[in-house]
């Protein structure tokens, strides 16, 4: 009786096992990239492959696949291609995903607004906050603070 038992346990805890062994594995944190030069996008890892589209410098891309000397990679508009390794990397940007961002001067809606930014204007990454914001910089030397909502590629 008391084997039964014992046998009975040791199949319960298999079948608990072999349950959570098929629920999804959490997510990965996003892995974003930047582009540091005008760039061809294929359809395979390959110069030989069918290109798709250029790509301009200082885009922001999310890291899907990493091949050896090649990329795949999905843009701030879903579109996914395969790219180049040496066309990525330099500083870290994102781009404005809304109609108006507003750049504050301390990471809260009521701080002071230093500029606005346009829907799909990058800006340089220079940190990003527990509390939804990220500090920010234009390219014309502007800095501050924008809500995570607003941009892709955090």
């Amino acid at each position: 009786m008391a084997i039964r038992r014992q046998i009975g346990s040791i199949l319960r805890l298999a079948a608990i096992g072999l349950y959570a062994a098929c629920l999804p594995a959490p997510a990965a944190a996003l892995d974003f990239m930047t582009v540091n030069a005008p760039a061809v996008l294929f359809d395979a890892p390959s110069a030989k492959a069918s290109p798709l589209f250029v790509i301009n410098a200082g885009t922001p891309v999310e890291q899907v696949v990493n091949l050896d000397s090649w990329v795949k990679v999905r843009d701030s508009q879903g579109h996914i291609a395969w790219i180049e390794k040496k066309f990525l990397g330099g500083k870290r940007q994102i781009m404005v995903r809304v109609d108006l961002a507003q750049i504050r001067a301390a990471a809260d809606d009521n701080a002071a607004l230093v500029f606005a930014a346009e829907r799909d204007v990058v800006l340089d990454l220079l940190e990003i906050l527990p509390s939804g914001w990220a500090r920010v910089r234009h390219r014309d030397g502007q800095s501050g603070f924008i809500k995570a909502a607003q941009v892709w590629g955090l």
